[in-house]
């Protein structure tokens, strides 16, 4: 029975190694990851730029913001899109380790930011002198609740005059 257990304990542990082998032996190239975070950014926003698996620093350009050196290992910085950047087009950043290896990740300008900015508005004060009896002066509501105050007052004197007369008995 101790020889089963062994066998499998053997099998399982060269199964698992005869696995991981091809990551093992994979070049350098392959372990170079990029990513631009946000993908679609408006013009003078700020993305992340992330690189990790290159030995020596990264490069990273783009036509919408300056270049950045990410230094070697992995690493993020910041940039800052040119507020020149067209609506709705689409960029390359160009990932570049020193080692020789070439990432590229697309980046989308959102569009409907406005040309110019808008101005705050303008406070012009509270709106007085409209007041008073007549303010907001509405037929339709005065007559209801007219309606609904001789409706109230003649109900009331109809009850009370109705107990009056039922007392006598």
């Amino acid at each position: 029975m101790h020889a089963i257990r062994a066998a499998s304990a053997t099998v399982l542990g060269l199964t698992a190694l005869t696995l991981a082998a091809p990551s093992a032996m994979a070049n350098d190239s392959d372990s170079f990851q990029v990513s631009v975070s946000p993908t679609t950014i408006a013009a003078g926003g700020q993305v992340t730029l992330y690189a990790s698996g290159c030995s020596r620093e990264t490069k990273v350009s783009a036509g919408i913001f300056d270049s950045i050196t990410i230094g070697s290992g992995s690493g993020q910085k910041t940039a800052t899109v040119d507020w020149d950047a067209k609506q709705g087009a689409m960029y390359s950043v160009t990932f570049s380790c020193s080692g020789g290896s070439t990432r590229t990740v697309d980046l989308t300008v959102a569009g409907g930011r406005p040309v110019e900015p808008t101005p705050p508005p303008v406070h012009h004060g509270v709106k007085a002198g409209i007041g008073g009896s007549l303010g907001g002066f509405d037929l339709q509501e005065i007559g209801l609740g007219a309606a609904l105050i001789t409706g109230a007052l003649g109900t009331a004197y109809y009850f009370s005059r109705r107990r009056t007369g039922d007392d006598a008995d």
